[in-house]
């Protein structure tokens, strides 16, 4: 072959010329084939296009028998064409006969030919097929040669992307990149949606491939690569990063690759080849991310994520592009998919048209999560990949009870989920019709349904679940969702707009849960080994009593007039109380000499979170006016579990003994202290474990308000004294092999109770 140090110049120019014409698709990738295979003076062109059934069809060939187009067909794996898209990489052999994987199709007349060089089409990682060129004599193709064939494998992978092929696809098959995809995540928030992909922070398209003047690429690679460190490096001087170990241990690593020599040197190359900055960087990530793919150290896996949100910065310092928010033209069915979010980012999209959100990263307990669940939307986490899979305007159906998502789905399954979704909106009209039904069991027991909270978007469930008020409003996330702290004046106008809107049913707020996990922006923690078990909660209250102290004024204003119920979580001792009760007085006679209205009734309570708090069980009972039980956190502090922990937080049953028998120390407790005990946690939520609650003394639950529903339905039909004799007995019995859950299952199924 001729010298080709210009050769790729030339090609992608004609490339671009090509693509720009109104051409019809097959006669377009005829006229790139041909032209590749004259400009890299080779004898045969093709072009693979991989399909959902995993098939590789030839779909264009110069040099080959032109009849076997759309006819000749390899399987992933077999075969040259076969390995390269397994593989997502180039094979360049001098002798394709000699090797292994060769297979001969007769229909094609490639026998004549012995070398062979073939690269792989990739977008975001992904294979959609194969490009190749051979030989009569032999030979092996140089490294500029290989270069030039992946970056014109470039331009057909954007050809396949845009739908363009679909008119020269056989009736009946499909591309791979419209093939039906399941993923595996864990459900956070129960519940199933159907409708179509809103990517959150959608991949940067490159349209501008091809460049006109590699020098001045470069140049603005540089200056690209200059403002990414600069970012970077303005990022891990901040003190709040600083002290998050795990952030800075991410910007650490995107700076050792936005320094990497290496990585410049590709995205050099490949503008020299004739791409563009932009499209040199999707390229060079697009290659990474194919190779890293396909390693099983999770080390190196977790980097490549690393790897590709850094390239998606560069992508942006490049083209200009912001991130939005909301799009023109929303669907009315939007699943977001995003790798992580905040809860103030999910709360500008507009509510009634989100249906589900996917997330790559975060934890049930994440903000976002707990937003999302006060909104009824389905959830589900750690679905690793599903970004890189999806494409805007995809259908896709996310199943929050099973933790799936269906990524354009085929037409059984998605029947399948539309007869689900029926089903499960008959039950919620009939839970619906149980909203005015007080809640009372068989043998005549009154039980509190409460609901949780937190945002005004909440509200309205309120009315709509047949609560009889809110057992936990969470106040932090007033402060989580806003960007600077919140101003008294503001904390007040939010606190009686909550008290206005409950329309005379009790509301139970909870002073400031922040630190440990719920980090807000303008507020600078301190590193912590662990910060579930540090400063967090009313421990920072106490040390920032300002704070705390503006809270309690802002609270106690707002309920002038009226009952105010506010609770302290995360309470070790019960000294603390103390401490805040003398806080309280203070700003009851602040607010008694200037003259503003108190509140006619005020009740203070604290949250059972942490176990040292069973040894105090009487003197804590004695110093509060209730006592709301923090299910989700004692069990985690109890059986030493990680909620956040996939590997373990399953491990133990919160209706296992050890738990169960906390929880009826605690509610006997109550009743020899004659002090109200109420329990708000994911508990609360589920029929079955609702019914273990009331058959160990709970009067009061609070729960999530589509839960509200199910569990009323379930405990109409409950004879709780006959049940809470099982349960004592079950708890009582050290040698008894059979579990609680199994003995409160058979008890509902004997009974014909709803769980």
């Amino acid at each position: 072959m001729r010298d080709l140090s210009a050769g790729p110049r030339v090609l992608l120019k004609r490339l671009r010329e090509l693509m720009a014409e109104p051409l019809e698709p097959q006669e377009r990738l005829d006229q790139i084939v041909r032209q590749i295979a004259q400009n890299m003076v080779a004898e045969v062109c093709s072009v693979y296009v991989l399909r959902a059934d995993g098939i590789l069809e030839l779909y264009a060939t110069e040099g080959l028998n032109k009849d076997a187009v759309h006819l000749a067909q390899l399987k992933m794996g077999q075969g040259l064409v076969g390995t390269i898209a397994a593989s997502a990489q180039p094979l360049n052999l001098s002798d394709a006969q000699a090797h292994p994987a060769f297979r001969y199709l007769p229909e094609t007349g490639e026998e004549i030919y012995h070398s062979f060089l073939g690269a792989p089409i990739l977008r975001a990682g992904r294979t959609l097929g194969v490009l190749v060129v051979q030989n009569k004599a032999s030979r092996n193709y140089r490294e500029d040669e290989v270069e030039a064939l992946e970056t014109t494998a470039m331009i057909l992978a954007e050809m396949i992307a845009t739908g363009e092929l679909k008119k020269i696809t056989r009736p009946g098959l499909e591309l791979d990149l419209t093939r039906a995809v399941t993923i595996d995540g864990d459900g956070y928030n129960e519940g199933i949606g159907l409708g179509y992909v809103v990517l959150h922070e959608p991949r940067v398209v490159v349209t501008n491939l091809l460049n006109e003047d590699s020098d001045k690429e470069i140049n603005r690679l540089a200056d690209a690569l200059g403002s990414l460190r600069i970012s970077i490096d303005d990022m891990l001087s901040r003190r709040e990063i600083s002290m998050e170990g795990e952030h800075r241990e991410v910007l650490e690593t995107y700076r050792m690759f936005a320094h990497d020599q290496g990585w410049v040197r590709k995205l050099e190359e490949a503008i020299r080849n004739g791409l563009t900055a932009e499209a040199a960087v999707e390229k060079v990530q697009s290659d990474t991310k194919a190779r890293m793919i396909r390693l099983t150290d999770p080390y190196l896996r977790d980097r490549m994520h690393d790897f590709e949100d850094l390239a998606n910065r560069l992508l942006r310092q490049l083209t200009g592009h912001r991130p939005r928010t909301v799009a023109e033209g929303f669907p009315q069915d939007a699943i977001l998919f995003v790798r992580a979010m905040g809860a103030a980012e999910l709360l500008d999209y507009p509510r009634e048209n989100v249906r589900g959100l996917v997330m790559e990263e975060g934890a049930v307990t994440s903000h976002v999560v707990i937003v999302a669940r006060a909104m009824g939307i389905p959830v589900v986490g750690q679905a690793a990949g599903a970004v890189a899979l999806a494409e805007n305007g995809d259908a896709v159906i996310i199943d929050g009870d099973d933790g799936k998502v269906h990524l354009r789905p085929m037409a059984d399954l998605q029947k399948a989920y539309e007869e689900k979704v029926k089903l499960r909106a008959r039950r919620q009209e009939q839970f619906r019709a149980l909203r005015a039904v007080e809640p009372v069991t068989r043998d005549g027991k009154r039980i509190n349904l409460m609901m949780n909270a937190g945002l005004l978007v909440d509200l309205p469930q309120l009315s709509e679940s047949g609560a009889d008020g809110i057992g936990l409003f969470r106040t932090e996330l007033q402060f989580m969702i806003s960007s600077t702290m919140p101003k008294a004046q503001e904390q007040e106008d939010f606190y009686r707009s909550v008290l206005r809107q409950a329309a005379g049913r009790p509301v139970t707020f909870r002073t400031l849960d922040i630190g440990g996990d719920k980090v807000v922006s303008y507020f600078r923690a301190h590193e912590e080994e662990n910060p579930a078990l540090g400063w967090r909660a009313i421990r920072l209250s106490l040390d920032r009593p300002g704070l705390l102290r503006t809270q309690l004024r802002a609270l106690l204003r707002a309920a002038g007039g009226t009952e105010l119920k506010l609770m302290l979580p995360m309470v070790t001792e019960v000294e603390e109380i103390r401490a805040v009760r003398d806080l309280l007085q203070k700003e009851v006679q602040h607010i008694s000499k200037f003259g503003y209205e108190l509140p006619r009734k005020l009740q203070f309570g604290a949250m059972l979170e942490v176990p040292a708090l069973l040894w105090q069980l009487d003197e804590l009972m004695e110093e509060v006016d209730f006592v709301s039980v923090g299910s989700n956190d004692l069990f985690q502090f109890s059986m030493a579990v990680d909620r956040g922990n996939a590997r373990v937080s399953d491990r133990f049953d919160v209706l296992g003994r050890p738990f169960l028998r906390i929880l009826r120390d605690i509610t006997r407790a109550g009743e020899r202290n004659q002090t109200p005990v109420t329990l708000c946690g994911e508990m609360a939520s589920k029929p079955l474990s609702a019914m273990a609650l009331l058959g160990l003394g709970f009067r009061s639950i609070s729960m999530s308000p589509t839960s509200i529903g199910p569990v009323k339905a379930m405990l109409l039909g409950l004879d709780v004294d006959q049940l809470s004799l099982l349960l004592n007995e079950a708890l009582d019995d050290y040698r008894s092999h059979t579990s609680v859950r199994e003995i409160l299952a058979g008890f509902a199924q004997e009974h014909n109770i709803s769980v």
